[in-house]
């Protein structure tokens, strides 16, 4: 799926109880590197890190708290993943999509799929 503007949006359907950081990479690997790649702490890693590096892309991602040696973190460059958050509000708008009733993955993911476009379309 791409964007309005033509950029590749990806996403996958995980259990709930499986971190995020776990399916990142399988997540980011087939898209074309990027430049910047904001995210939270949760994932703040040294393998996930490496990845980015790999791939020419800066990680923006704050450390954990557990931390000993920090990295560098840029605070203004963060403040953009507010529209990361905005974009996930924006489909927690539908009931169907925020407390998911789908008992099958590929129901949910076609849910997703369909508040995407809605959201898109307006």
């Amino acid at each position: 799926m791409v964007d309005g503007q033509g950029r590749p949006i990806a996403f996958v359907i995980t259990p709930g109880q499986l971190g995020d950081l776990r399916a990142a990479t399988e997540l980011i690997g087939p898209l074309p590197p990027a430049k910047l790649c904001l995210a939270d702490c949760a994932y703040d890693s040294h393998g996930f890190r490496a990845f980015l590096a790999n791939r020419g892309t800066l990680a923006i991602v704050p450390n954990n708290r557990t931390r000993k040696n920090p990295y560098p973190f840029d605070r203004q460059l963060y403040r953009r993943r507010n529209l990361i958050e905005r974009m996930f509000s924006r489909l927690k708008d539908f009931r169907r999509v925020a407390t998911r009733y789908d008992k099958l993955a590929v129901a949910y993911d076609a849910a997703v799929l369909i508040a995407a476009m809605v959201i898109w379309w307006l």
